[in-house]
């Protein structure tokens, strides 16, 4: 055991966040700490990191082990870079490197017993350094910093230039690199495209260590925790397993806890229908009866009910009309910021009630997109088309739909002045905002608030066609769980971006990839997008092109059309396809030896079969068959060309393979 908590208290006021609560954490284990928002998760980190103390109760890490922490705030070295900011993780290897090097110059100045004693020094500094994999060191710094998604051109930014998420990303290399015997993460994929959480997880699975995750991805808790430690209400329990066992064992517990409870209930109530009954009959015997029942309920221990914990969300999304089969149509847009191409001549359609899910790294322009679609920014060039009695409701990430200055009631009240007081109220109350909370201003708000007013206006609007910019962001599970819900309800058409990949896999029924300035289309959910990915990659890198959504595509079949012209010179001009321009001459080189080889094959075939036909009807002649000596000849030259044949067809074979 590395850490145990035993019987934690903490309360702010009134507000208990755990009471006797206890868990801990084996060597080498990954676990997990959920609960709804404000269940008091980074309260708990806080406290096994002595920044917030205990109210009672014992947090002991275990003699000689090391902790590392990563907060959802971050302090960086000032006016440091990226690269100084996560090499100074492994300022002691670096340092000892220096001094290795400074004992290799003094070396050749020293003789006798001076020269023996720094080379023992020196023989103990490198036999450190190597155990300590020091030469590996540089190597180690990149691969993390690439593996979260930095550039070698990122690496001499200055970290006072960089936002808060990428701040956070910084400070997970530089923890990642300090190997502690536990790492506690609070929320690391926050700010990680899908190939750095990728990466993530398999560093986490692999770490020597153990780590304890708050997290709200549940894809990504699936993949890296065997256990998982959940507060709720103030009590904290362990479940062995990944989230989806948890996730079933909590329901499957509580279903038990139900019937048990109810069934309990049932029999009190038989119970005492039956003393009421036996006191009725004013007997003495009778009356016994009923006071030794009275005494047996009396010893009965009640079970609670289990509790219904009323922060969840409540609401749906239903359109004011249909929508035409058509809902978008976009041609050959393009969009650059400062020389930088995000996309171009993108082309696709989506038709009425599909749920189309973009992704992509960081960086590659889906907000852009979206922006471009909602008429926040312009194209360059291109253009794109909505279809009849189309309605846009808007999901902006950063909530530059709300407004700064008013309240969350004057936020719904000014967009919708049809609704009354009581109508106002009501829909906040599904959003979780009740009694004078309606007044805050939208500035004092939390991103997970301000996401609630945002969802509570995207309700209202009754939209048809719902563009979402990162939906699930500062959700938590349950309210992620209940939008989830809300949208595979909703008979409208949805177009949403999202690094969440359990939301993806639940509510997308096509997935558009912006990768190489273009999209790759994918048919099915997230699923379905990692089983086809390297093969639809692989058939994009031979072309270019545009993806097109029409209703003419099989259901769950990859779809991507390409340009007609396959050539050489059309293959060279993809920028930044996963083939180099050199490796796709090579591939077009084989194909077309392979052509080459199968239509002289069939060549041949074709002349030995016209070969033997001509045999045999010379065998036929008499001046042929009355000559024993021609007859042999021609014999041999068919059985010859017989062989051959057999030959030329089993390679035809592997030619038209």
């Amino acid at each position: 055991m590395i850490l145990a908590c035993h019987n934690i208290e903490k309360s702010f006021g009134e507000r208990v966040i755990v009471r006797a609560g206890s868990f801990h954490i084996e060597e080498r284990e990954k676990a997990a700490l959920v609960g709804i928002n404000g269940a008091g998760k980074s309260t708990i980190l806080k406290m096994i990191m002595n920044e917030e103390s205990l109210d009672g109760g014992d947090i002991i890490l275990a003699k000689g082990k090391t902790i590392g922490y990563l907060a959802q705030h971050q302090n960086m070295i000032p006016d440091g870079t990226i690269y100084d900011e996560v090499r100074s993780a492994k300022s002691d290897i670096i340092e000892m490197e220096q001094r290795i090097r400074s004992v290799e110059l003094e070396l050749k100045s020293l003789s006798g017993n001076e020269l023996e004693s720094r080379l023992e020094t020196y023989n103990r500094l490198q036999s450190e350094f190597e155990a300590r994999n020091g030469y590996a060191c540089e190597s180690e710094i990149v691969g993390v910093l690439k593996g979260l998604g930095f550039s070698e051109e990122d690496f001499s930014k200055k970290t006072d230039t960089l936002s808060g998420g990428q701040k956070t990303r910084v400070a997970l290399g530089k923890l990642l690199l300090t190997n502690p015997d536990i790492l506690l993460l609070d929320e690391p994929t926050n700010h990680l495209d899908l190939n750095s959480i990728a990466w993530l997880e398999t560093y986490l699975i692999n770490y020597p260590g153990a780590v304890f995750i708050v997290s709200h991805d549940r894809y990504f808790l699936n993949r890296v925790v065997t256990k998982v430690v959940e507060i709720e209400n103030g009590e904290i329990r362990m479940y062995m397993g990944n989230y989806k066992a948890y996730s079933e064992k909590k329901q499957q517990l509580r279903d038990a806890r139900l019937k048990e409870y109810y069934n309990q209930q049932r029999e009190i109530k038989h119970q005492q229908a039956v003393i009421e009954k036996l006191k009725s009959f004013n007997r003495e015997k009778s009356i016994r009866r009923a006071e030794s029942r009275e005494k047996m309920l009396e010893k009965i221990t009640p079970v609670e009910k289990p509790v219904e914990i009323n922060t969840e969300m409540h609401f749906t999304l239903e359109p004011s009309c249909v929508s035409g089969n058509d809902v978008l149509t976009v041609e050959h847009l393009a969009k650059q910021f400062d020389g930088q191409v995000l996309f171009s001549d993108v082309s696709f359609e989506i038709k009425r009630g599909e749920h189309v899910a973009i992704i992509g790294d960081n960086g590659t322009g889906k907000t852009t997109l979206l922006k471009i679609l909602n008429q926040v920014q312009r194209a360059d060039t291109g253009s794109f088309t909505l279809g009849a009695k189309v309605r846009i409701g808007y999901y902006d990430q950063e909530h530059h739909v709300l407004h700064d200055s008013k309240t969350i009631f004057e936020e719904i009240s000014d967009d919708y002045p049809t609704l009354n007081n009581t109508q106002i109220r009501n829909t906040l109350a599904a959003f979780q905002f009740t009694g004078d909370e309606v007044f805050k201003e939208i500035r004092s708000l939390s991103g997970g608030e301000k996401g609630r007013v945002s969802l509570a206006k995207l309700m209202l609007s009754e939209a048809n066609f719902l563009i979402l910019d990162e939906p699930t962001n500062h959700l938590d599970i349950a309210s992620k769980e209940i939008l989830e819900e809300a949208l595979n309800n909703y008979s409208g058409t949805v177009l949403y971006v999202s690094h969440d990949r359990y939301f993806i896999n639940s509510t997308a029924s096509r997935i558009l990839e912006l990768v190489n300035q273009t999209f790759v289309n994918y048919i099915g959910n997230y699923d379905y997008y990692l089983e086809k990915k390297e093969e639809l990659t692989r058939a994009y890198a031979a072309g270019s092109g545009s993806i097109s959504g029409s209703a003419g595509q099989t259901a769950g079949a990859p779809s991507i059309s390409t340009a007609p012209d396959t050539s050489a010179s059309a293959a060279a001009v993809q920028p930044g396809s996963k083939l180099s321009w050199q490796e796709q001459k090579e591939q077009q080189a084989k194909e077309r030896k392979r052509k080459n080889d199968l239509k002289k094959t069939e060549e041949e075939i074709s002349r030995i079969e016209d070969r033997n036909a001509q045999i045999d009807h010379e065998m036929t002649l008499e001046e042929v068959y009355s000559n024993s000596v021609k007859c042999q000849e021609l014999a041999e030259e068919h059985a010859a060309n017989e062989k051959r044949l057999e030959e030329l067809y089993e390679m035809w074979e592997t030619l038209a393979e």
